[in-house]
């Protein structure tokens, strides 16, 4: 495993408790320039709205700067705006500075994945996404519980400590990333002739088209529906406290935590078809179980499902991505990402909109068959865990991929 490894896992912890810390303040700190809720959530939509929409830009910037540079660049534009978000004396200076950060989260995001799928050998991919994925998990874990406090100290506060963990990741990232995998990849490249890889090619390979299918219906239902709607679910549907819906999260980061290195390694012995289908099936059952019963015992299976299956979708499909791709591939690495945040976009609007209509359970029978997608695009897949990707993947001069 490549010491790049474990210092993207740091990097990723720093970036993810900061950004935990702030959770709690934005919202306090907008509210306090006298605007109203929406205007206050328009701050945090703000954020995720420009990570969106820049995600493709930063793909271009990594292919033709590299992934350290733009990398690099992304968190000190983070932590030269949240910094300054702190300062704030207005709110749309706060809206601004957020928006701005979204650029710089885009990114950073893009370029970390990408580097992380490039230093990597296949047949430690999935471990190694297990790593990074694990980096954020404990930092989204341990954020906000620091967030609370300090926000109880002072609004502005919060900020200045995303900042400077932010601006420790920065330092982390250029003080050991090394060059030299990255060159001796590269060469690799060359000689093969193939010096990155374009979304359009990337899309010619079934294996690509059901990772993204996997990644939108992930975010839309593990990082979308159930952040937005179990909540309510739980108190006007099950009619208990919301203490239960904490109890709930911790089961599914516990379960997650828990199988995030055992995924790693069966999407690397097993294969990343098997988890792909595996994990979109059970995110599918845990959706259904909830549509199904509003009882206390079939939400808390429910939620441990959602754990199985985060871990198993956060390693497999950014396997496949790092399998299809040769030599740069930023365009590929950002439409994987922002099929995940369109999912987390869209999906919450719209099971909120048919749980206003018609029920949660439709709301959640809905985002049950939007996972099932991935899994029914992957059984056409050809299995990619294989450091020659020429035994599994046609040339792109013909053939069906």
């Amino acid at each position: 495993m490549p010491r790049e490894v474990p210092v993207l896992s740091a990097i990723a912890f720093a970036v993810a408790i900061g950004f935990g810390v702030i959770a709690p303040a934005v919202p306090i700190f907008a509210r306090d320039f006298g605007v109203g809720r929406t205007a206050a959530a328009a701050v945090i939509s703000a954020f995720a709205f420009m990570r969106f929409v820049s995600a493709l830009s930063s793909g271009r910037l990594v292919d033709r700067f590299g992934e350290r540079a733009v990398l690099a660049t992304g968190l000190a534009l983070v932590a030269v705006t949240t910094g300054l978000a702190g300062l704030a004396n207005s709110y749309f200076m706060l809206l601004a500075l957020r928006a701005l950060g979204g650029i710089g989260s885009a990114m950073f995001t893009v370029a970390a994945v990408s580097l992380l799928l490039r230093v990597v050998d296949a047949e430690y991919r999935g471990r190694a996404n297990g790593w990074f994925q694990a980096g954020f998990l404990a930092g989204g874990l341990a954020g906000p519980v620091f967030g609370g406090l300090l926000t109880e100290v002072s609004v502005r506060l919060p900020f200045f400590v995303y900042a400077v963990s932010v601006s420790i990741a920065g330092v982390i990232a250029m003080a050991f990333l090394a060059k030299a995998n990255l060159q001796h990849k590269e060469k690799a490249d060359q000689a093969a002739e193939t010096e990155r890889t374009t979304l359009r090619q990337a899309l010619g390979f079934k294996a690509f088209r059901a990772a993204l299918a996997s990644n939108l219906g992930a975010g839309w239902s593990l990082w979308g529906v159930r952040t937005s709607l179990i909540p309510l679910f739980v108190i006007e549907a099950m009619r208990v406290g919301p203490i239960w819906t904490g109890i709930g999260f911790l089961v599914s980061s516990v379960f997650q935590a828990i199988l995030l290195m055992p995924a790693g390694r069966f999407v690397d012995t097993i294969g990343r078809k098997p988890a792909i289908i595996g994990g979109g099936l059970v995110a599918a059952a845990a959706m259904g179980t909830i549509a199904l019963f509003d009882n206390l015992p079939a939400y808390l299976v429910a939620m441990a499902l959602f754990g199985i299956a985060g871990a198993y979708l956060g390693v497999a499909p950014s396997a496949v991505v790092g399998d299809v791709v040769r030599g740069r591939g930023g365009q590929v690495v950002a439409a994987y990402q922002m099929a995940g945040d369109l999912g987390a976009v869209v999906g919450p609007l719209a099971a909120g909109a048919l749980a206003d209509e018609v029920s949660f359970g439709a709301a959640f029978g809905m985002t049950a068959g939007v996972v099932l997608i991935g899994p029914l695009l992957a059984l056409r897949m050809p299995e990619t865990r294989y450091s020659r990707a020429d035994e599994v993947m046609p040339t792109r001069e013909g053939g069906t991929p």
